[in-house]
């Protein structure tokens, strides 16, 4: 039987690839907290909206090797492609989520260019 979290982050993923980050957005708490380990720590549904808006001007592309599901937590592994400056630049990355009442509430991001 399919995890119930790893399915929302599974449709917000797809939302984000498509471009659609208010479609992203709305499976996310309004207090959601966004902690980009050893960088920054975006609190709130906005933070994350602007944030979204200068760092995803062209939509990412995810390659998840592994979704890691236990009680209230998914965790991602794989790869990100994000464009910058014109170029494509990939990216390892490991997000680790809090769900709370069916929407992710935290991110715990680490990523590091291989």
């Amino acid at each position: 039987m399919p995890d119930p979290n790893k399915t929302i982050l599974q449709q917000a993923n797809a939302a984000i690839t498509a471009g659609d980050y208010e479609g992203f957005l709305a499976h996310c708490t309004e207090d959601t907290q966004w902690t980009f380990v050893g960088e920054q720590t975006l609190r709130g549904k906005q933070a994350v909206r602007e944030w979204m808006r200068t760092a995803y001007r062209q939509p990412p592309q995810f390659r998840v090797e592994h979704l890691i599901a236990e009680a209230d937590f998914v965790t991602a592994l794989g790869s990100i492609t994000m464009t910058e400056d014109g170029q494509a630049v990939e990216y390892a990355y490991c997000d680790v989520w809090r769900f709370r009442e069916g929407k992710m509430a935290e991110l715990r991001a680490f990523v590091i260019k291989p």
